[in-house]
């Protein structure tokens, strides 16, 4: 087959995408151009000849006729020379381009043949990777979350300059590191499980670490795992975490504030007991000794009295027995405090409180009026703590009604469905209200209006309940009187 003619070869530059400018060696003037570079230059061939750098260049300093010379010539010199150039269109619209000389020694004259390519949307493109590159570099230094690639060997294979702050370390000692030399026992154990999930294809979940540079203090962080791959540049277990002592650390004040809430309800419920005992145990006890002694009696004057002496003694015995019952349900309620909560009826938290309440009622000749919903009333609390919230709101009321004439002594005690959805308890008096109590102080354990209260009751029922998301309140009783009130959220579940 034929090579091209001659001629063809002029067709095949002007087929070019590329554009070019044809400049004689030694005066530097334009000689030719071929169509894509008269299309981006908005010239034709012969308006192009005439023209110098000044007239088709860009504006700037380093766009001057003697630099674009000077590059010229180092391609007549050296045989090719590269930079970037800055035409100017007809228009006046400035290309930058990315432009090559080269020395072609053709039969007539040498040449210097400049091919170039408008860069524009390239540089643009670039300054804009290069300026996301820059503001991700920023964000990543300072996140507060640290991110690092693990590979299947626990091996650090990326760490981010925020995984290095928060680990206290030098970025380049991170990586390339045993992960596995940061955590302790647990926390390992806890990261290989992750990381055998995230190869199941389970969603990242959280979990927590105890992680400590070598010979730095451990701290504790939350962090989350899943399984990458960037094409072939990066591929691993991705772990994102982030610093969660102080977390950690008010969770652990918040569970000794807890501990010693209980042991508050403990101390406080053993005090409202102390009367209860004394009152109902003394009765059974006694009747027992004098049992016992009837018995004893019978015996030295009738020894043949057999029958008199035992039921005396069974009597004796049951009353002992019911001492022992009373105990027993005293040590139950008193030491059984729930460390978690539970679901549970209201109604029957009530119901387990009411022997209790019942007995300071009767001992104050107080009556007791009890209004209990037919429906049950559900919700998720430590129950032994609310019950402590229902005795003494009920006690406090009982011990106001005690101070006045007996034809008045009456408290009612009530529970039902809120209209907020919420399980409400109210207790009811006519005793003197809420007035001579300072505005705002009520649950603040610096009011009682008893004797010899410390007003711890109503502080630690305010605690309570708030702490089960609920609220407690007090307000007047119209005519005379005053209403003390909780309400707990619905609870759901098992």
């Amino acid at each position: 087959m034929r090579p091209p003619e001659p001629a063809d070869y002029q067709a095949l530059v002007q087929a070019l995408k590329y554009c070019v400018l044809v400049h004689d060696a030694e005066t530097k003037e334009i000689v030719w151009a071929n169509r894509a570079a008269c299309e981006l230059l908005e010239f034709t061939v012969d308006e192009l000849k005439p023209l110098k750098a000044p007239d088709m260049s860009g504006n700037a300093r380093q766009y001057r006729r003697e630099i674009g010379v000077a590059w010229l010539q180092r391609a007549v010199d050296h045989g090719e020379s590269a930079t970037e150039w800055c035409y100017r269109s007809k228009r006046g619209d400035e290309v930058l381009t990315e432009a090559i000389a080269i020395r072609v020694d053709l039969p007539s004259r040498p040449i210097v043949m400049v091919q170039f390519r408008d860069i524009a949307e390239e540089k643009a493109t670039q300054r804009d990777l290069f300026r996301t590159e820059g503001r991700l570099q920023a964000f990543l230094r300072n996140l507060d979350e640290g991110i690092v690639v693990l590979d299947d060997d626990r091996t650090v294979t990326f760490a981010s300059e925020s995984a290095a702050k928060l680990l206290d370390m030098d970025i380049a000692e991170l990586r390339g590191s045993d992960f596995g030399e940061y955590c302790d026992a647990a926390s390992y154990a806890e990261l290989n499980e992750v990381v055998a999930r995230t190869l199941t294809g389970s969603p990242p979940q959280d979990s927590r670490y105890r992680l400590a540079a070598p010979g730095g203090a451990p701290r504790w962080y939350a962090g989350t795992c899943q399984y990458i791959e960037i094409e072939s540049d990066l591929r691993g277990h991705l772990l994102l975490f982030h610093d969660i002592s102080d977390r950690v650390r008010a969770e652990e004040e918040h569970r000794r504030d807890t501990q010693h809430l209980n042991y508050l309800a403990r101390y406080n419920a053993m005090g409202d007991m102390a009367m209860a005992v004394a009152h109902e145990v003394s009765q059974p006890l006694a009747a027992a000794f004098n049992f016992v002694e009837g018995a004893r009696g019978r015996l030295d004057s009738a020894p043949g009295a057999g029958a008199s002496v035992s039921w005396g003694l069974d009597n004796a015995t049951r009353q002992i027995g019911r001492a022992s019952r009373i105990l027993k349900s005293l040590r139950q309620y008193v030491v059984r405090l729930e460390q978690s909560e539970q679901l549970i009826d209201l109604n029957t938290i009530v119901a387990d409180c009411l022997y209790f309440i019942e007995l300071r009622a009767a001992q104050h000749s107080v009556v007791l009026t009890l209004d209990l919903a037919d429906e049950p009333l559900p919700v998720r609390c430590e129950n032994v703590l609310i019950g402590q919230v229902v005795m003494n709101l009920a006690f406090n009321a009982i011990d106001e009604m005690s101070r006045w004439p007996e034809d008045r002594r009456r408290v009612e005690l009530s529970t039902r469905r809120s209209a907020d959805d919420h399980a409400e308890l109210t207790v009811l008096d006519h005793g003197q209200g809420l007035s001579a109590i300072p505005g705002g102080q009520i649950f603040e354990g610096v009011f009682t209006s008893k004797e010899n209260g410390n007003a711890i009751g109503l502080a630690l029922s305010h605690r309570i309940i708030t702490r089960h998301r609920g609220r407690i309140s007090a307000t007047e009783n119209e005519p005379q009187g005053a209403v003390f009130s909780f309400a707990l959220p619905f609870g759901s579940g098992a």
